[in-house]
């Protein structure tokens, strides 16, 4: 059996030059949509967008870099690359390679990797033992493992939206400088 080309110019359809999504890599060459050894090669991982029981998931993976964007109607992100954006999310999850530079509004955050920039966290903050987080930091409650990095002007105890404005308690605390 013949192969076909990769880019077969006969054909302006992209579909019939991909494999569908869930469909194996070796049913795709088997059915001749693409070569056998570009089945078998595995591509660098690039952002995928998922849905699951209603809920949006943004994987940027390994060796991506994402750059100058505003994300938005995310409910999770997965920074495994390099992001630098804006965004308002649910959950934020950077691994141990993942760097994030900018702004993000979210619920729960968990810092593996790096964070730079304008954090608001309504929630809960995580900062394992190889994450670090600088910059402008506001977060309901806070865990930090041993080894993890928090540093930068912090404010700490907020709930709820971050545009809901709090009067000052009696013995409030001005914003820290950590380091």
């Amino acid at each position: 059996m013949a192969l076909q080309p990769f880019f077969n110019s006969n054909s302006n359809k992209r579909e019939d030059s991909y494999p569908r999504p869930g469909a194996s890599p070796n049913a795709a060459a088997a059915s001749g949509q693409v070569p056998a050894a570009a089945a078998a090669t595995p591509q660098p991982a690039a952002p995928v967008v998922t849905s699951k029981e209603g809920e949006s998931k943004l994987t940027v993976g390994p060796n991506i870099k994402l750059k100058g964007v505003e994300i938005t109607d995310c409910d999770t992100l997965v920074v495994e690359g390099s992001v630098e954006a804006t965004m308002d999310s649910r959950v934020i999850q950077i691994s141990e390679r993942g760097a994030f530079k900018g702004s993000a509004e979210i619920d729960v955050a968990e810092i593996r990797g790096l964070f730079e920039g304008n954090l608001t966290v309504r929630q809960k903050l995580v900062i394992y033992a190889t994450g670090k987080v600088t910059g402008k930091v506001r977060y309901g409650k806070v865990v930090i493992e041993e080894g993890g990095q928090l540093s930068g002007e912090i404010e700490a105890g907020i709930s709820g939206a971050p545009s809901t404005a709090r009067p000052a308690a009696a013995g409030a605390r001005p914003l820290q400088q950590v380091q």
